[in-house]
């Protein structure tokens, strides 16, 4: 409970995805492939991205803490990453899937979880745009941030789906400088 407490808070020495850099055409962007991998995952369904994204880090929090068939303890990872698929109106519920990445020692057979809005899922590989921010991640600032890295795509005449799309967020709520959030876009023909 101490060292994830610790990794919580501070987030420097997470294990992260394997990913390929790829060429970007901006500065302002990067493009990577993510190599496929499993993680944790839960979906939330809601009007509000923010209180989404908090529901269902504390049931994944709770899974790597050991509400799964094995009973063990997961290391914390990072990014935690958040699939936003946007309802049909302003007015319609979104689902925000949260997700953790599993560590590597626990890839091959990773901990089945316990609780049933929790499940495992296998991201196949997959190439994408992404943008890097500073401060505390927010609905709000997340989609400026998007808009920025759809302008930027648009630009330098990049192919993207504009949904869904992803919220990344590498650092503990407790860490106040420095911090690095990104947002994502996937290739189009992925």
């Amino acid at each position: 409970m101490l060292k994830a407490m610790g990794q919580l808070f501070f987030s420097s020495g997470l294990q992260n995805p394997k990913f390929t850099a790829q060429q970007s055409k901006g500065e302002d962007y990067e493009v990577r492939t993510y190599h496929t991998t499993n993680w944790v995952s839960t979906a939330v369904t809601d009007m509000e991205q923010d209180p989404a994204f908090s529901t269902g880090f504390r049931r994944l929090f709770k899974y790597i803490q050991g509400n799964n068939d094995k009973n063990c303890k997961v290391e914390m990872t990072a990014p935690v990453t958040c699939l936003i698929e946007p309802g049909a109106g302003p007015a319609c519920e979104s689902t925000f899937t949260v997700s953790f990445f599993i560590p590597e020692e626990h890839q091959a057979d990773p901990p089945k979880p316990t609780d049933p809005d929790v499940f495992i899922e296998n991201r196949q590989e997959v190439t994408l745009f992404v943008r890097t921010y500073g401060g505390f991640a927010n609905s709000e600032n997340s989609r400026v941030e998007l808009l920025t890295l759809i302008e930027s795509l648009k630009r330098d005449g990049m192919k993207f789906k504009e949904a869904p799309f992803y919220r990344a967020g590498y650092d503990s709520p407790f860490k106040l400088t420095n911090r690095r959030n990104e947002v994502w876009l996937i290739k189009d023909g992925e």
